[in-house]
């Protein structure tokens, strides 16, 4: 069976209250999440002490952009979902995900970016209504724009697919009626995690997988947009893992989280109305209008990918935009007045203003959308603001 239909599959029966788990087998699924839960246990905290919480990165971001003259108010952005969402695994707020990508949101619409993080570490997707009531709360702060980063411990924790799909898409749902643009980074590689050995890590890729499509169907289906992780992440990860994982070998380093916001980005910019790019397939890069089961399969299989709504649906179901985003040039703006920014972020990578975010110049041109010049050039620029060295690593 193919990916795309083992995607519907679970797709439709999270919305028809289906169960089972997928095409591995409920057997082969748990040989693979005790490998990976066992891997947990080697890299993770230590027995008796406290996992180290992710720091706070709430805050204003792109203080050089303030002025009393604009009477836009600033950009919302929240983040949701589970520890990567919530930048566990690094020491300083500029290094988690949701800085990154407020930095960066900042600099492409040229306006202060207001983040707000309600991640759990920990969190499956049955934890994002609690998210979503909490964010919702306050009717008159709804954000612009929210990102969910969430599917890896749906896996280790043996959640059924179509329970996870189910709450991911209802949580979507209620933020796309509320207002606010939705963009999911789909369930990372968990083959990438260095203890989980051959054959299991390739169970473990293909259990990832098969989430990772069924969640882009669920969600495009309620109105948001997906980006892929986990292929982009995992070999990269599998690669690098002394300088892409952090300190417990289970969860990113600061650059692991910059290789993600990168991808995550112009996504997130494109959902405003903000990326300088035509929403037309680029046929030279395999972009193109697809049933929304075969876009989210392939999407799967290939990271960086976007997946968004894009026709009514017909006899093979709804239809989907599959893009590959160009990653832009990033250069650091000219601040009008020293310590503009608000909010608490003294840890900014030294050398920036806190709260300020490099400027994007659409100038910077991409051959293609992986391994390009200008790819390595942005994803410099993003670990330049996290403050990720060499020296550092």
């Amino acid at each position: 069976m193919s990916r795309a239909r083992v995607a519907r599959r679970i797709a439709a029966g999270a919305a028809f209250g289906g169960g089972g788990v997928g095409l591995l087998g409920a057997a082969a699924v748990g040989v693979v999440l005790a490998e990976v839960q066992l891997a947990k246990r080697q890299v993770g905290t230590a027995p008796g002490t406290d996992p180290v919480q992710p720091p706070n990165a709430d805050g204003m971001y792109g203080g050089a952009f303030l002025d009393p003259a604009d009477t836009r108010s600033a950009l919302r952005l929240t983040m949701l979902g589970d520890s990567t969402a919530a930048g566990q695994g690094v020491h300083r707020a500029a290094q988690t995900p949701g800085a990154l990508i407020a930095q960066g949101l900042s600099a492409v619409a040229e306006r202060p970016v207001r983040l707000r993080n309600v991640a759990l570490p920990g969190a499956q997707s049955d934890d994002l209504a609690r998210q979503v009531t909490l964010l919702l709360a306050n009717s008159s702060a709804v954000p612009d724009v929210c990102v969910i980063m969430i599917g890896a411990n749906d896996v280790t924790h043996r959640m059924p697919p179509t329970r996870s799909v189910r709450y991911l898409a209802a949580a979507v749902r209620r933020l796309r009626t509320a207002g606010a643009e939705v963009v999911v980074g789909t369930c990372p590689d968990l083959g990438s995690v260095e203890q989980v050995y051959q054959p299991l890590r390739w169970l473990a890729r293909r259990v990832s997988r098969q989430l990772a499509a069924a969640q882009t169907i669920g969600v495009v289906e309620q109105g948001g947009r997906t980006v892929s992780l986990g292929d982009m992440l995992g070999p990269e990860f599998t690669a690098n893992p002394r300088e892409l994982f952090g300190p417990d070998n289970y969860h990113p380093s600061a650059e692991g989280y910059a290789t993600a916001a990168m991808a995550v980005l112009p996504t997130v910019c494109a959902a405003v109305g903000l990326w300088p790019e035509e929403e037309r397939p680029d046929s030279s890069r395999d972009e193109g209008f697809l049933p929304v089961a075969r876009a989210a399969a392939e999407a799967a299989s290939e990271g960086g990918t976007e997946v968004t709504a894009a026709m009514p649906t017909g006899p093979r179901g709804p239809w989907a935009l599959l893009k590959h985003r160009r990653r832009r040039r990033i250069h650091a703006p000219e601040p009008a007045t020293p310590n503009t920014a608000t909010g608490d972020h003294g840890d900014a990578a030294p050398g920036t203003a806190p709260g300020t975010a490099s400027a994007p110049h659409s100038d910077g041109q991409s051959d293609g959308h992986s391994g390009t010049h200008s790819d390595k050039k942005s994803e410099q620029a993003l670990r330049k603001e996290a403050g990720v060295t060499r020296q550092e690593r």
